[in-house]
């Protein structure tokens, strides 16, 4: 039991490591307070809430990820070299899709309400 518990512990150490120090998941957290305060100001669905909260679960952990990867290849290859580039950028590529997917995602959500007001 004791090393359960201990595991939930490296593992909010771990969330609040990328959250503490990268710009990017910065910028992420932001976008998810904006979607979560829209989402309460046009009264969004379940369906809705269930699609926004899946997209920004998916952008986090894609974030995560991405940063544990560039961790490891830095400490693998410290110098430069042409496959731990290509391993990082791949993986931030596997972030940019899933914020362009959330963020198509989001506008089919919010601007019909936004036109809605108009």
């Amino acid at each position: 039991m004791k090393k359960r518990l201990q595991s939930f512990g490296y593992a909010g150490r771990g969330i609040w490591q990328v959250f503490r120090s990268e710009t990017n998941m910065k910028i992420h957290v932001l976008i998810a307070v904006l979607v979560v305060i829209f989402g309460f100001y046009f009264q969004i669905s379940i369906q809705e809430w269930i699609a926004c909260l899946f997209c920004i679960g998916l952008v986090f952990s894609a974030e995560m990820i991405n940063t544990a990867i560039e961790n490891v290849v830095d400490l693998a290859s410290p110098l430069h070299h042409e496959l731990a580039g290509k391993a990082k950028d791949i993986a931030a590529g596997a972030v940019l899709i899933c914020a362009i997917i959330s963020a198509i995602i989001g506008l089919l959500i919010f601007i019909p309400k936004a036109w809605a007001l108009l």
